[in-house]
């Protein structure tokens, strides 16, 4: 008996090995190790199918042979897509477009006319002919047209003067500016990355460059080669941490250098001027410029819809559409970066 049955085991397919036959054909599995859809699988493979014509085919799954057909809708053409938000243009009327207006109004090009220099520019030019003297005037009152003026009279006279700035950025922007007045023969740059022309009789270079100049010639027992030096951005003898460096220049340079100092945030410009006095032994005076900045701030925002509105509004208060930008900003940063709230918009 059990020789049959390993024979009829052996006999059996693989996949059909363990099973018992019914009177119908039908198998049966023995114990429920197999899924649900795996022993259905396995019935339908024992259930004989009918004979078909030749001209006839079995239909098959749509779910597990075909997939289904993706209905393609057509895009509207790009010239009436609607715009996304930050694509939107802003609205031709309303306050802000009226305020907006109001901001760019007289913002071109000035008409053509003869120059005319203020008062404080000819009461500089003839005081530096006597004494050093500091100049207190609003950004794009003309600070630069007096120093530019008294470099021009000392290269005519066969003189060398210093021209310094704070920043690589001015420092690169004033020896183009006096490179194209003056010729480029004449006009040298030193800073940190740059040293062209050193020999030039105007030279243009930082506060710093100029103190380690005025050291190495400390050391050598030389004289600095410079009749007027100019000190642009003097405010910066305030900085914190390159203070140090505008004061070591001027307590350097010696007094029969000449020297112009340029500002538009000295308060006490009185007691600045007394201070350089009473060190240099040179009498020190102060020019002011009276009046509000000729040249007026006008401050903007760009939204993220690219819309510019005015910062402020006619009452002096923050625009009400900024306003709400820092405010959900401000919600978005309290949530946590975590959290699944706003995106920020910019």
């Amino acid at each position: 008996m059990s020789n049959t049955k390993s024979a009829k085991d052996s006999s059996q397919p693989r996949h059909l090995k363990g099973t018992f036959f019914t009177a119908k054909g039908v198998c049966t599995p023995l114990a429920c190790r197999h899924t649900r859809r795996q022993r259905a699988a396995r019935l339908r493979e024992c259930v004989p199918r009918p004979a078909l014509p030749y001209n006839v085919r079995m239909p098959r799954s749509r779910r597990s042979h075909e997939k289904p057909s993706k209905v393609k809708r057509r895009s509207p053409p790009a010239d009436k897509q609607p715009p996304t938000v930050h694509e939107r243009a802003p609205a031709p009327g309303g306050i802000y477009s009226r305020e907006l207006r109001d901001l760019l109004s007289g913002i071109g090009t000035p008409k053509p006319a003869p120059f005319k220099p203020d008062q404080f520019q000819l009461e500089a030019l003839a005081a530096l002919e006597l004494e050093d003297v500091l100049v207190t005037a609003p950004t794009g009152s003309g600070k630069t047209w007096i120093a530019r003026e008294e470099i021009r009279r000392l290269l005519e006279a066969g003189k060398r003067a210093w021209y310094t700035t704070p920043l690589k950025a001015l420092t690169n922007s004033k020896y183009a500016e006096f490179s194209e007045e003056f010729g480029a023969d004449r006009v040298g740059i030193l800073t940190g990355d740059r040293k062209e022309n050193s020999d030039a009789p105007l030279i243009v270079g930082t506060t710093e460059i100029f103190r380690n100049q005025l050291f190495d010639a400390l050391r050598g027992g030389e004289e600095v080669r410079v009749d007027l030096v100019v000190f642009d951005e003097a405010h910066y003898l305030a900085d914190e941490d390159r203070g140090h460096v505008w004061e070591e220049a001027i307590i350097l340079t010696p007094s029969r250098i000449r020297m112009l100092l340029l500002s538009a945030t000295i308060g006490n410009a009185v007691e600045f001027a007394s201070w350089i006095q009473e060190l240099r032994g040179v009498r020190c005076g102060v020019v002011t410029r009276p009046g509000a900045r000729p040249v007026p701030l006008r401050a903007a925002f760009l939204m993220p819809d690219k819309r510019l509105v005015p910062l402020l509004t006619r009452e002096a208060k923050l625009n009400a559409e900024i306003a709400q930008l820092i405010e959900q900003e401000q919600k978005d940063g309290r949530r946590g970066p975590g959290s699944r709230g706003r995106r920020r918009r910019w």
